[in-house]
């Protein structure tokens, strides 16, 4: 074989950093934050199921979070060559198929991962990677809408995860409160998700995607993500009183009243302040995640 031959031969596989990449491990903190949410919630002690927390965690994060970011930019790779040419597979660093061969295989691996979790947290891998696809991928493709796309995506990061723990903590259903306090903070994350569009307005304005940046316009898309983050923290903080627990409550709502003031600073340049709030405001709201798992435990979250 001549040294040219080698050299393309090279050329044609993906570079190892750019496979990292590919999967993206800043994405893997909410899923795993919300499944330890779900496990201290449960008010089953973690001490004595740590194979399961462990196995859970790696699950949320890198296995089914990471397969569907690489499912994501395999099915975005055209609107990617607009936004962000410097991604993997644009760049030509995940070359060919392989982006798709990576995703596939991930979610063979997520499955049989999922199994070791008994019938909950088996159910509940099932549903996240038919999820990541569906968000994705033709025809089908909900990315494509402004209201499901980002509420899929608020579902599974945040209220799928803190469900699959409480329930394979508990070996069955979650309590009532636990699935209450879960959806409402998935819900909350469709204005989460939503700000994570603005990063991609030029390219979903040109290929059809029609986010809540494209369809409303940076200023009003913005004035309903911080809405629809707020209105189920305050909703949290209600039900939390209603149960007894004014301690956890009142620190939430600190939590919330500084989530305020980090909004009116985004709202004074959405596009430009978005990716700031990600990293402000975002971390108050699930610092209150945590918050309210506790209080949960504290009420009893098995049923």
């Amino acid at each position: 074989m001549s040294v040219t031959e080698s050299l393309h031969i090279v050329r044609r596989l993906p570079e190892p950093r750019a496979l990292l990449t590919l999967i993206k491990p800043i994405t893997w903190f909410p899923p795993i934050w919300a499944y330890l949410c779900g496990v201290i919630s449960s008010g089953v002690s973690p001490l004595n199921n740590w194979g399961l927390v462990i196995l859970g965690m790696v699950l949320a994060g890198p296995v089914v979070c990471g397969m569907s970011q690489a499912a994501n930019d395999w099915c975005d790779r055209h609107v990617d060559a607009i936004n962000e040419p410097h991604r993997p597979i644009p760049s030509g660093r995940v070359p060919g198929r392989w982006g798709l061969w990576v995703a596939l295989a991930m979610s063979v691996l997520a499955l049989g991962m999922g199994a070791f979790l008994g019938p909950w947290g088996f159910g509940a891998t099932v549903f996240g990677v038919l999820a990541a696809w569906a968000y994705s991928a033709e025809p089908v493709r909900l990315k494509r809408s402004g209201v499901w796309g980002p509420g899929l995506v608020g579902l599974c990061y945040e209220g799928l995860p803190w469900f699959t723990g409480a329930a394979v903590l508990a070996a069955g259903a979650p309590s009532g409160p636990v699935i209450a306090i879960a959806a409402l903070y998935a819900i909350g994350a469709h204005g989460i998700m939503t700000l994570n569009d603005f990063k991609a307005l030029e390219g979903d304005r040109q290929m059809g995607v029609c986010s809540l940046p494209v369809t409303l316009g940076p200023e009003r898309a913005a004035r309903v993500a911080c809405i629809v983050m707020a209105l189920p923290q305050l909703a949290v903080i209600g039900l939390l009183l209603a149960w007894g627990r004014p301690w956890h409550a009142a620190a939430i709502g600190v939590l919330v009243l500084g989530q305020f003031w980090a909004m009116r600073i985004l709202l004074s340049d959405p596009k430009g302040r978005a990716p700031w709030y990600n990293g402000t405001g975002v971390m108050a709201y699930v610092t209150g995640m945590m918050i309210a798992a506790f209080a949960l435990r504290m009420i009893g979250g098995a049923p």
